[in-house]
Parts: C-alpha cells; structure tokens; sequence
C-alpha cells in the first residue's frame, strides 16, 4: 500500500517581530524588475534561527547570496501589503504622536528612515498545482522614524496649507 505525501501542518499562527529590521520597501506598489504594479511589500530580514523555523513550517522564507563568500546567505521573509478583505493597521510613530497609515498614505514608509519597526505578519496558507506554502501579509505595523534636528525644531508649527494649494494661506 502506497503512503500519502505527509503535508506540513496548516499555520494559524501569527508571527510578531519587534526592532524588526525591513528592507525592499515598496509600500507604493510601483513597477520594477523585481515587483510587478500595484504589489505592495517589503521583507522582513531574519535571524538565522528564526528562519529555520518558518521555513520548516512552510512560510516563503528566501536567502540573499552573500557578498563575502566567507558570510552566510541572509534570510528574509517577502510580506504583501494588501488593502482589500483584510487591511493593515500600520501606525507611524513621530514626536507628536502617532499617525495611521492608509492606502493613500502608506507610500512616505518607502523613502523614511526608521528607529524601529514592530509588526505582526499573518500567514495565508495556500496550495497550488500541487504545491503547498504560506505567505506572509502584514496585519499589524507601529513605525517610529527618525526626526532630525530641523523636524524636531519646527514640529510645533501649525501647517497652514501646501504650497500651490487654493486653500493655502500664504500673503503676497
């Protein structure tokens, strides 16, 4: 009698990274080589424990070729950023306060620089064509930036408008 293929468990899990340390970031979702239009994600640069894990798992976990053949690949872990049946709550964290990102404002994440990141991914389990994995989809992500020292400076002056703006309030 033939055994069946044993299949990885199903994940329900959540994974939570805090002092997270992303890179790829195209919360724009623009077109590239590497990022067809409209796809927005980043990844997740993992610890080298952390990636065994959730490889053994199943989750998309893949390895850049080091540039010193002495150093070992770096794991990291690609992340969708989806706006339709479940959206992330991404908050940016500032001196003022904090600031929720949506859809239309989530593209500043691409070019900010960051103090810390602390998020929680969410896994998709698929199967296709016979294949099975798990990918990962942010659900949860508090970004404290840098604010330099003219930011810091100026952050209590009300805004008044935008330059070139009809409401604006500048006086000629």
């Amino acid at each position: 009698m033939a055994r069946k293929k044993q299949e990885p468990p199903e994940v329900v899990s959540n994974i939570t990274v805090e002092n997270a340390i992303i890179g790829f970031r195209n919360f724009t979702g623009k077109e590239s080589q590497f990022n067809r239009a409209g796809s927005r994600n980043f990844c997740i640069f993992l610890e080298p424990e952390l990636a065994k894990t959730l490889e053994s798992d199943g989750w998309n976990v893949k390895f850049l070729k080091p540039r010193d053949p002495d150093e070992d690949p770096q794991a990291y872990l690609p992340v969708e950023v989806k706006y339709l049946s479940y959206p992330p709550k991404i908050t940016l964290i500032t001196g003022t306060g904090r600031q929720f990102l949506d859809e239309d404002t989530v593209n500043i994440l691409d070019w900010a620089e960051f103090e810390s990141v602390d998020l929680i991914v969410r896994p998709y389990n698929w199967e296709l064509n016979g294949k099975i994995g798990v990918k990962a989809y942010l659900k949860t992500m508090y970004v404290t930036i840098v604010e330099d020292e003219l930011a810091k400076k100026y952050r209590d002056v009300p805004i008044s408008g935008t330059a070139g703006d009809e409401e604006s309030t500048w006086e000629e």
